[in-house]
C-alpha cells in the first residue's frame, strides 16, 4: 500500500456520495463512482471519440488517476451493459484498478474477448451475475434490474445502502418488443418506488426528444421491406453489439434470398459472445468474409463495422476501395442502421460521401425507418419517474443541454433535480444533496496501447504538426562546430521535396551556424537548440507558420 493511501478519504467515513469521472456533461466515456462509508464502487468504464475538436485523437478514455490512487477502497467495478461507451475502456484502465469486475453473462463474454486481446484475461477476475441477480460488495447491496436497450442484457442497478436507495438506470428505454430479451421490468421499478428511492441517477441522452423512442420490432419490419426491394450488393452498418439489429438484418436478408457475411472484428466478436450466451442460434449459416466476394451481387448482404466513420473500420476500407475481400460500386446500396454519436458527424458524412462517389446509394435513418434509439424519449422518462418516484433526480449521460432539460422534466414530476458534471462530488446523504468538493478529471488518448494526456507534449506536438507542419534538418559539423557539406532540410506538409524553399532554408541554416560563437558550437545540445531556433525563425519569415522543428546533429 502506498504511504498516502490511508489518508485519501479523510472525511468520507459516514456519507453516501456520487462522483462522476466521465460521461456527465459529455457523450461517452462513462465512469461513475459511488462512495459509501469510506468504500468505493465503480459503475461502467467506457470510451469516447475524439471528434473534430481533437483531430489528433481517435479514441479517448477518462483519466481515472483519482480512482486509481484509492483502489484499496474500491470494492469492484460493475458494468451495466456491453456498449463501448460503458465497457470499452476496461482493458485500458483495469490495470490501474486491479479490482473484481461484475457483469451479466453477455457483458462477461464480451469482456473476456477484450481482456484476452489485451493479455489481461488471466489477471482480471470477472464475476458473472445472473440477470436480475442481487449481490453485496462491502456497504453496497446491489440488485440488477432488466431494462430494454440496443444491446442484450442491459441492466439498471439498484444500490441499497444504510443511507438510502439509489437507482442507477444505465442506458434504457421502454420498448414493448425489443426482440432479444424482455422489455424493461416496470414492475421491479415500481417495487423500488414503493420501497422508497433517495435518488435516481438517470440517462439524459434523449431528454430533448418528444414522444417515444420507437421499437426494434418496427425496424425489423422496415428493413425486411427495404432489403427485399434492392438490387446489387447490399451493405448494412450498425453497432456491433446491437444483437437484435444484427438478427433483424440477417432475417431480412434471408427473406430476400440473400446470404450474409460479417465484416469487422468487433462484429465477429459480438456474434461469438451472443452465440455463447444462447442468442442468434437459429439464424442461417453466415458466409466467411473471404468467400463473400464470390456470391452473386443480388444474393449478397454484408454487415460491417464503421457506422461512426471510424477510419480503420471495414466500411471505411470498402469506401476507399482498399478492402481485400469486397468492393462496392455503381448499383449497390449501403444502409446506415445507426445514429450519429455527437462528435462523429464529420467522419460519418465524409464516409457517406465517399460511398456516393463510388456510385453507391446511401440510406440513413434521416430518410428511412432503419434505426431507433436505445435511449428514452420524454414520454418514457415521465413513465419511469412515475414508477420510481425518487426524491432527488441526478441527470447523467449527456451534454449540458440534455442534463438541464432532463432536470426541468424531473422537477415537473415532483423530483428535486441536482445538476452535476464530471469531477463533482455530490453528497447524497446525510442532509440535502449538495456538491461538497471536486476531484481531478480529464481525458486520455488511446494511442497504440499507450494512454496519453490530451494536454501532454506528444499530442500537443501532433496537433501543432497537423496545423503548422514539421521541419526536419540534418546537420553535420566537425569537432570545432564548422558545417561539413550542405545541411538537408525537409518540411512535409509545408513544401515539396528539394524545392527552392528547402535549398534556401539549408543555406540559411549553414550560414547562421557558421556565425555562432565557437564555445557554443562545441556543445551538442546548445548547437542543436540554436539551429532549431534559426530554422523556426526562417520558416516563420517565409511561410508565416510556427511548425515543429527537429534538428539531427552529426559530429564528424
Amino acid at each position: 500500500m502506498n504511504d498516502f493511501l490511508p489518508a485519501a478519504l479523510p472525511d468520507a467515513a459516514d456519507d453516501l456520495a456520487f462522483i462522476p469521472l466521465g460521461g456527465t456533461g459529455e457523450i461517452g466515456m462513462n465512469l461513475n463512482v459511488y462512495r459509501c462509508d469510506g468504500r468505493l464502487l465503480a459503475v461502467d468504464c467506457g470510451i469516447g471519440f475524439g471528434g473534430p475538436e481533437q483531430p489528433e485523437v481517435e479514441v479517448m478514455v477518462p483519466d481515472a488517476t483519482w480512482l486509481a490512487e484509492r483502489r484499496d477502497w474500491l470494492e469492484g467495478l460493475v458494468i451495466t451493459h456491453a456498449h463501448e461507451d460503458h465497457v470499452g475502456a476496461v482493458a485500458h484502465l483495469w490495470p490501474q484498478f486491479r479490482c473484481p469486475i461484475y457483469a451479466s453473462p453477455f457483458v462477461a463474454a464480451v469482456l473476456r474477448r477484450k481482456l484476452g486481446e489485451a493479455g489481461l484475461l488471466g489477471e482480471a477476475k470477472i464475476h458473472t451475475i445472473p440477470l436480475g441477480g442481487r449481490f453485496r460488495l462491502g456497504p453496497f447491496d446491489l440488485e440488477f434490474l432488466r431494462v430494454a436497450h440496443s444491446v442484450p442484457e442491459a441492466q439498471a442497478l439498484a444500490i441499497r445502502t444504510r443511507h438510502g436507495l439509489v437507482v442507477h438506470t444505465g442506458d434504457w428505454k421502454l420498448d414493448p418488443d425489443p426482440l432479444i430479451g424482455g422489455p424493461t421490468d416496470e414492475a421491479a421499478f415500481a417495487r423500488l418506488g414503493e420501497e422508497g428511492v433517495l435518488a435516481m441517477v438517470c440517462d439524459s441522452t434523449n431528454a430533448l426528444v418528444e414522444g417515444h423512442s420507437g421499437s426494434e420490432a418496427e425496424v425489423r419490419r422496415n428493413l425486411t421491406a427495404i432489403i427485399r426491394g434492392l438490387k446489387g450488393r447490399v451493405a448494412v452498418t450498425c453497432f456491433a453489439t446491437n444483437v437484435a439489429r444484427v438478427e433483424s438484418i440477417v432475417r431480412a436478408a434471408a427473406a430476400a434470398g440473400r446470404q450474409v457475411s460479417l465484416f469487422g472484428r468487433s462484429l465477429r466478436n459480438a456474434e461469438a459472445a451472443a452465440r455463447e450466451c444462447g442468442y442468434l442460434r437459429d439464424l442461417p449459416e453466415l458466409v466467411p468474409e473471404e468467400e463473400a466476394g464470390f456470391i452473386p451481387d443480388d444474393n449478397l448482404l454484408i454487415i460491417c463495422t464503421g457506422s461512426q466513420g471510424e477510419p480503420r473500420s471495414a466500411l471505411a476500407k470498402i469506401a476507399a476501395d482498399t478492402h481485400p475481400s469486397i468492393a462496392l460500386g455503381e448499383g449497390d446500396t449501403v444502409i446506415f442502421s445507426s445514429r450519429m454519436i455527437p462528435g462523429n458527424e464529420r467522419g460519418i458524412l465524409l464516409l457517406q460521401d465517399q460511398l456516393a462517389r463510388r456510385g453507391c446509394r446511401v440510406m440513413t435513418a434521416d430518410d428511412h425507418m432503419v434505426h431507433v434509439s436505445g435511449h428514452p424519449a420524454r414520454d418514457e422518462l415521465k413513465r419511469l419517474y412515475q414508477l420510481v418516484k425518487p426524491k432527488y433526480a441526478v441527470p447523467v449521460h449527456g451534454e449540458w443541454r440534455h442534463l438541464s432539460e432532463h432536470a426541468a422534466l424531473a422537477k415537473s414530476l415532483q423530483a428535486i433535480p441536482v445538476l452535476v458534471e464530471d469531477g463533482d462530488v455530490l453528497r447524497l446523504s446525510p442532509g440535502r444533496p449538495e456538491v461538497v468538493e471536486g476531484v481531478p478529471t480529464g481525458r486520455l488518448a488511446v494511442d497504440n496501447g499507450r494512454l496519453l494526456p490530451l494536454s501532454g507534449g506528444v499530442l500537443a506536438a501532433r496537433k501543432r504538426m497537423l496545423f503548422n507542419g514539421v521541419v526536419m534538418a540534418s546537420l553535420a559539423v566537425d569537432a570545432g562546430g564548422r558545417v561539413v557539406g550542405q545541411p538537408q532540410v525537409s518540411a512535409p506538409g509545408l513544401f515539396d521535396g528539394d524545392t527552392s524553399e528547402s535549398v534556401q532554408l539549408a543555406a540559411d541554416l549553414a550560414r547562421a551556424v557558421g556565425e555562432l560563437p565557437s564555445a557554443l558550437k562545441r556543445e551538442d545540445d546548445a548547437l542543436r537548440e540554436a539551429a532549431r531556433s534559426v530554422l523556426r525563425k526562417a520558416v516563420g519569415r517565409r511561410l508565416r507558420k510556427r511548425p515543429n522543428v527537429e534538428v539531427h546533429l552529426l559530429r564528424v
